[in-house]
């Protein structure tokens, strides 16, 4: 019997209660990059470190702390805690999905998606995978009758552009396709339901601010049915500390046969960070992102993206000059500037950005 997803929690921290938690922040424009720190996940990390040179850390604490983990990101996204399997890169559980794509069958992406959801697909070829890409505008409509799985980011990290997920998981179904989402550059500034997707990967390091090395599958029944765990070790056991020796294997009847064995510190800097974002309105800090990122545009003069992530054409690099020489943190990718706005963002910001754009 598969678990109810965790009941929504209501939003019980404030957005400047939130922000509060984060120092050095003026001028980080940079979350789709890398998530900056809480002050809860410096704590945790400080005093794990403490508590492992004193030689209290032990691994039946951690297994605990990885599973509360697991309940916290959950309910963060919608699904029972079932459904979650653990990891640590994204290219590393595509690729395990990539490995149960049937001999000969078509996997349709998008032009310019980030390589990780890509790469893992387009190693199959000696199988006969096929990978069709199109622009994320024209993925619902490119789904074809050959069409074995749609793999896509819900945020594309070049550009921010969000994709249209309901008509993507709409055409899939229609077309008996399944579909696996990534949601890294969504989940945290953005709600994310992941139960309207066959399968979705979350690498948290970024918009939900955790330490890198804490990553999340979830899945569905069906679609888990036909995954092969090719990377299936220890922590894949029904029976994790039954499962450090072969020859047998009795891996776990849930996703948790997917996960990968935790990197401990990691999940430590992780726990107080999940805990903040599943305390918050996330409606309210895409409202928040989108507002600041739709102030930049108007001070540059160009359309309204409504997006938390906002880009525009800097082939030769000049506009992220400009930011890095005024002291801010930004990036550029595919020839674009990129700039994001978080939580810790606030109009201040914006106006840093359009002083050191207007020089």
């Amino acid at each position: 019997m598969i678990a109810a997803p965790p009941s929504p929690s209501e939003p019980t921290v404030s957005l400047a209660d939130a922000r509060a938690q984060f120092t050095g922040a003026r001028g980080y424009l940079a979350a789709c990059t890398l998530g900056l720190p809480s002050s809860g996940t410096v704590a945790a990390l400080r005093d794990d470190s403490e508590r492992w040179a004193r030689g209290h850390a032990t691994a039946a604490h951690y297994g605990a702390l990885v599973e509360r983990v697991r309940t916290s990101y959950a309910g963060l996204v919608s699904v029972p805690a079932s459904s979650v399997a653990i990891g640590s890169q994204t290219s590393v559980i595509a690729a395990m999905v990539a490995a149960s794509v049937p001999d000969g069958a078509e996997v349709l992406c998008v032009d310019g998606d980030f390589s990780s959801m890509v790469f893992p697909f387009l190693a199959q070829a000696h199988r006969g995978v096929r990978v069709r890409h199109v622009p994320v505008a024209e993925l619902a409509a490119s789904v074809g009758a050959d069409t074995w799985l749609v793999a896509f980011s819900l945020v594309q990290s070049a550009t921010g552009t969000i994709a249209d997920s309901a008509a993507i998981a709409a055409a899939a179904r229609a077309r008996g396709a399944y579909t696996l989402c990534d949601t890294t550059q969504a989940a945290g500034w953005m709600p994310v339901d992941a139960s309207v997707f066959d399968a979705t990967i979350c690498h948290s390091y970024k918009w939900l601010c955790s330490p890198r090395g804490v990553a999340f599958l979830t899945v569905g029944a069906a679609f888990g049915a036909l995954l092969r765990p090719v990377q299936a070790g220890w922590y894949a056991g029904e029976d994790v500390w039954g499962s450090c020796y072969g020859p047998d294997m009795t891996l776990a009847a849930d996703a948790r046969r997917f996960d990968v064995s935790p990197a401990w510190p990691a999940w430590v800097g992780a726990e107080p960070a999940l805990a903040l974002f599943r305390s918050l309105d996330l409606t309210a800090v895409r409202s928040h992102t989108v507002s600041l990122g739709d102030a930049l545009c108007d001070g540059l003069g160009i359309e309204r993206q409504n997006q938390a992530i906002l880009t525009w054409p800097d082939p030769d690099g000049a506009d992220l000059g400009r930011l890095t020489a005024a002291g801010l943190t930004a990036s550029g990718r595919a020839g674009r500037a990129r700039v994001a706005f978080h939580i810790w963002n606030d109009e201040d910001d914006v106006s840093l950005a359009l002083a050191a754009l207007r020089r």
